[in-house]
C-alpha cells in the first residue's frame, strides 16, 4: 500500500545516528545520504528523514505513529533498547503484549529525538 514514509528532523546527523542504530535491529542497512535527506531502502518500502524543504522547523504529527514490523518480541525489545541508547524516549506503556480487536500484539513505543512517535510491532501467533 505504501511506497515510502518521510518525516522531518531539525538535525540530520542526529537523526541518522538514531535511525541507523534503531533500524539495524531490523536488518536494515545504514541510510543513504542525499543532500538534506537520508533514505533507508528495503524490499518492502522506503523510510526517509529530511530537513523540511520549506525551511520551517521540523514538527511531529499529533496523533501520528509510525510502526515498524518485527519478527519477534526479542527483536522489538532490541529495537526499543537501541532507540533509548541513541537518545529516544520511551512513551506509552513499557514494551509488552497487548490484546484487542487486532489480536495479540507485542508492542514497544518510542519518541525519536525530534518527537516523532514510533512503534515496534510483532503480531503474536
Amino acid at each position: 500500500m505504501f511506497s515510502h514514509i518521510m518525516i522531518g528532523t531539525s538535525d540530520l546527523d542526529r537523526a541518522k545516528g538514531f535511525y541507523d542504530a534503531l533500524l539495524a535491529t531490523l536488518g536494515v542497512p545504514p541510510a543513504m545520504i542525499n543532500g538534506e535527506r537520508i533514505f533507508y531502502m528495503t524490499p518492502t518500502g522506503v523510510f526517509s528523514v529530511s530537513k523540511p524543504i520549506n525551511g520551517e522547523p521540523a514538527t511531529f504529527a499529533n496523533g501520528g505513529t509510525i510502526g515498524f514490523a518485527c519478527k519477534s518480541p526479542e527483536q522489538a525489545d532490541a529495537w526499543h533498547a537501541a532507540g533509548l541508547a541513541q537518545g529516544g524516549m520511551t512513551c506509552e506503556e513499557p514494551p509488552g503484549v497487548r490484546e484487542g480487536g487486532m489480536g495479540k500484539l507485542y508492542l514497544a513505543y518510542l519518541r525519536d529525538p525530534d518527537g516523532n512517535k514510533l512503534c515496534a510491532l510483532h503480531r503474536m501467533g
